[in-house]
């Protein structure tokens, strides 16, 4: 049976219910301008912190996206714990997109890193070395390693982590947020491809971001070259 949810993410919880208080305060004082503005930040925390229910695809040799958003970039990078060199799909979630993050893959967590950093724009691409962030090992059931990284961003000043090193999870399910705009790192292991392109909008969970590929055209995992990454530095189109 199907546990009730109300849609809303614990870790919004304080700030709706200050936003609501005050909105009562004010009301109840007469105050109404600030009244007004208060109720507006009430809905802004409860559509924040909304946190849906969602179906994740069953596709086999798939990954799906770890974040709502934005691909803002698709390159070989340094992965952040092993140092290897992966295939990095970095996406970008504004302040109106859900920030619960997903699992891309089932999972075994093997490492949790936190790096402390700064807080630059996360739609910069220094901002995925130079940001506060938090990097997640994932083991698939194959034995293939996987890592996300959850990156703090301008305004995003609070990275939340769920798991612990040691837990299993499902694809999907979920392995923490971050409050406010901020940016996802997914590195995909070998003998997966990129089934998206810089541009590209999705879901956390529904949408398949890489597949098992053997390379061929007309194979499911198959694509054309992404297109060009914006110079580092600078922020997309």
């Amino acid at each position: 049976m199907r546990k009730p949810s109300i849609s809303l993410t614990a870790e919004g919880f304080h700030s709706i219910f200050i936003f609501a208080f005050s909105t009562l305060i004010f009301a109840l004082i007469g105050c109404w301008p600030m009244a007004v503005l208060f109720l507006l930040l009430t809905w802004f925390a409860c559509h924040f912190f909304r946190d849906p229910e969602r179906v994740t695809s069953t596709e086999k040799g798939v990954a799906v996206s770890p974040a709502d958003g934005k691909v803002i970039r698709i390159s070989n990078l340094p992965d952040p714990i092993s140092g290897e060199t992966r295939q990095c799909i970095s996406i970008f979630m504004n302040v109106f997109s859900v920030h619960v993050n997903r699992m891309p893959v089932a999972g075994k967590i093997t490492a949790i890193l936190y790096k402390p950093g700064r807080f630059l724009n996360a739609s910069l691409n220094k901002a995925s070395q130079d940001n506060e962030r938090c990097c997640y090992a994932v083991t698939d059931e194959n034995g293939e390693v996987w890592q996300m990284v959850q990156i703090a961003g301008l305004v995003a000043r609070r990275i939340v982590c769920r798991v612990e090193e040691g837990d299993e999870l499902k694809r999907g399910e979920r392995y923490g947020m971050i409050k406010f705009g901020s940016r996802v790192a997914l590195y995909i292991t070998d003998g997966y491809t990129p089934s998206i392109m810089v541009g590209d909008r999705g879901m956390a969970g529904p949408t398949v971001r890489a597949r098992k590929a053997d390379g061929r055209p007309g194979s499911p995992g198959f694509r054309r070259p992404p297109r060009p990454s914006p110079p580092a530095g600078t922020q997309p189109g």
